[in-house]
């Protein structure tokens, strides 16, 4: 802990003063400070009275100051693989959400909370980390914006979200696209996520797709098919009989009991699912 100030002010230095000017890299710190605090409410006007500062400069760098975080985020995904990574890490997907009130905050919407345990109003984050046995740490964020959102346009602009936001992205397309972009940098032999990644079937076949082994959580409701029963006879009247046995619930797997009282066999190219 000692050595995290000097190393976010070195981070600083190296970086964000090539990419913003001299006062917009010095509130960029302010803020990281503030995030990194124990302030229970983390905003703009917060953070700046907690280093005594004007909450107007600090609002303002948030809000409108005109700068992209696009290089300083590619530059911590580096970091975290050089410092971190080694060849057997795993990358971590998880959407979190945090309950909100009003329905002003970008994305907030009446949706499902795992913090409470119900449908709540609430914003939703897809978080990317990296894990090794050298530590983990947070690669990063995405605000997920859901389509009440999205096809209201007024909305969108009145919030100030960028255009490039404005088409619906599901849940695990935003994992995709941090996949691309920060995966890269991070030596990795796995991909994890909880039964709200591993429910979407598209989400399975880009991560097969990209050459990528994984690990998902399913839902207990979800259905498998045993890929070793053989297909039915047909007697030769009426219709042939389908092709493959029908799916089944995957808690007859696991408790090693089905339809046809034998354990499923849930394979599909040599990857775990």
């Amino acid at each position: 802990m000692e050595a995290a100030p000097a190393r976010r002010q070195g981070f600083r230095l190296d970086r964000l003063e090539a990419e913003v000017r001299y006062e917009q890299a010095d509130h960029a710190t302010t803020v990281v400070r503030g995030l990194c605090s124990d302030l229970q409410h983390k905003n703009g006007e917060s953070i700046a009275y907690l280093f005594g500062l004007d909450r107007k400069a600090i609002q303002h760098f948030l809000g409108e100051s005109n700068w992209s975080d696009a290089p300083i985020r590619e530059e911590l995904a580096k970091q975290i693989g050089t410092d971190l990574g080694e060849f057997d890490g795993v990358i971590a997907f998880d959407p979190s959400a945090f309950a909100k009130s009003g329905d002003q905050s970008v994305g907030v919407a009446r949706q499902w909370c795992g913090r409470l345990g119900k449908i709540e109003n609430c914003q939703v984050g897809i978080y990317m980390a990296y894990v090794s046995s050298k530590g983990h740490a947070i690669v990063d964020a995405q605000l997920y914006i859901p389509k009440e959102w999205t096809s209201d346009k007024k909305r969108m602009n009145k919030a100030g979200i960028p255009r490039e936001r404005h088409r619906h992205k599901k849940r695990h397309e935003i994992c995709l696209e941090m996949l691309d972009q920060f995966g890269q940098h991070m030596p990795h032999a796995w991909i994890t996520g909880d039964d709200e990644m591993g429910r979407p079937a598209e989400f399975r076949k880009a991560l097969r797709d990209r050459g990528e082994r994984y690990l998902l959580a399913v839902p207990s409701n979800t259905t498998i098919r045993d890929l070793e029963i053989p297909p039915a006879e047909w007697c030769g009247n009426g219709r042939p009989p389908k092709r493959v046995h029908p799916f089944e619930l995957i808690d007859g797997w696991e408790n090693g009991k089905t339809k046809n009282g034998r354990r499923l066999k849930y394979m599909m190219q040599n990857k775990v699912h």
